[in-house]
């Protein structure tokens, strides 16, 4: 009797356990492919803002609501190689015009004030898809991003429009390591 007992019990602690591993591995799948992702930044096309090998974590739901803005930091399938992913800063939206000029960005005619995420000594020049004094418009389901280290970043300027169906999320929080954690706001929306 006394060994009935102890694999009933067994057998009972056995299933609690399998289920809470099932139940813990649902809500992680869940909250993986439908609202946020962790994501490591690698490089420095994003220095100040974000620091090579920093985690974060992607608001992937808010995204697909296309709930996207000017100024919003977001992770997307890199438009040159096809199983990376790039991290970059949204500054122009569908319908805007995008111009680069003396080392300043101008949209929609009027010079873009970045200072609240950019030193005053950083110059944005022109590259292969946007040169200097050469404006672009932004069609529907396109973006203009760039990197806040423009001289490190691969961005809009060279590869041109980012495609809005290639936005994977916007960053919201840095959790890696522990003593840069903390909550990412939009600048420009207050």
């Amino acid at each position: 009797m006394e060994k009935q007992n102890h694999k009933t019990r067994f057998s009972g602690l056995f299933s609690d356990t399998f289920q809470t591993f099932l139940m813990a591995l649902a809500v992680f799948l869940v909250i993986y492919f439908f609202i946020a992702r962790p994501f490591q930044v690698s490089g420095d096309s994003m220095f100040p803002t974000y620091k090579d090998r920093e985690y974060i974590f992607t608001n992937i739901l808010g995204v697909k609501l296309g709930h996207v803005t000017r100024g919003d930091v977001i992770v997307f399938k890199a438009p040159i190689e096809d199983d990376k992913d790039f991290i970059k800063r949204v500054v122009g939206l569908p319908g805007d015009t995008v111009e680069l000029d003396e080392g300043y960005v101008y949209l929609n005619g009027e010079k873009l004030d970045e200072s609240s995420y950019l030193d005053n000594s950083v110059r944005t020049f022109g590259g292969t898809f946007l040169a200097d004094n050469v404006q672009r418009k932004i069609p529907e389901g396109s973006l203009f991003v760039l990197g806040d280290n423009r001289s490190a970043s691969s961005d809009s300027r060279e590869w041109g429009l980012l495609k809005e169906s290639a936005v994977i999320g916007k960053s919201f929080f840095v959790y890696w390591p522990i003593s840069e954690a903390h909550l990412v706001r939009n600048p420009i929306v207050k």
